[in-house]
């Protein structure tokens, strides 16, 4: 792992917290799964959950009958907690420990899915290393569906900073070699029950 600052600071916050104590805790991710459908994915697709961590969205695309489900995040100790979780259907899911910048795909994907992991990237650096991943990774035609902080959102998460989007900012990053096809807010409750404003938007890789 060539980042172990950032890793050892997300082993920690999932160390030393519960899952339901964290900010982004939900127990039901219905925004991704809405989004999912709206995509059209198939129980066949291929699916990367993008700093997934111990999220509940790889469950609910198991209770879909999803069988193609990779989840990637920096901290092993987040996808041991998912893990965990969902006992033996862990093995029906391949679970990838890397940071997305540094990481180089082995294989392709239908849906590209990432609630809260771009808007950690905050150079124009990580920023296109990010985005030469997804390119790397997602087929042509396939749907990358991106959650960040909204333009009016938290500053800051865990003690990092972020970079907050829109579907214009997150439209100018990716290029015109992916086409915006819907673009909506979330509003999201901790669970202490502060609003988190986030914006979801959901493009086509056409090129």
């Amino acid at each position: 792992m060539e980042n172990p600052n950032q890793q050892a600071h997300w082993d920690h916050v999932y160390g030393a917290k519960g899952e339901a104590e964290l900010s982004w805790f939900q127990a039901t991710p219905a925004p991704s799964l809405d989004l999912v459908r709206l995509v059209g994915a198939h129980p066949s697709c291929a699916i990367i959950d993008v700093g997934g961590g111990a999220s509940r969205l790889v469950d609910g695309l198991l209770a879909g009958g999803f069988d193609n489900v990779t989840v990637l995040d920096l901290s092993a100790r987040a996808l041991q907690a998912a893990r965990a979780r969902l006992g033996d259907q862990a093995d029906k899911v391949k679970w990838i420990v890397a940071d997305v910048t540094e990481w180089r795909p082995s294989e392709s994907y239908n849906l590209w899915h990432d609630r809260a992991a771009l808007h950690f990237l905050t150079t124009p650096e990580q920023q296109g290393a990010y985005v030469e991943r997804l390119k790397a990774a997602l087929r042509i035609g396939g749907h990358a569906i991106i959650g960040a902080f909204a333009l009016d959102g938290p500053e800051k998460c865990s003690g990092l900073p972020v970079r907050r989007h829109d579907a214009e900012s997150l439209s100018a990053l990716l290029g015109p070699d992916f086409a915006l096809i819907d673009s909506r807010r979330h509003e999201h409750r901790t669970p202490w029950g502060a609003a988190q404003p986030f914006q979801f938007s959901t493009f086509r890789r056409i090129a």
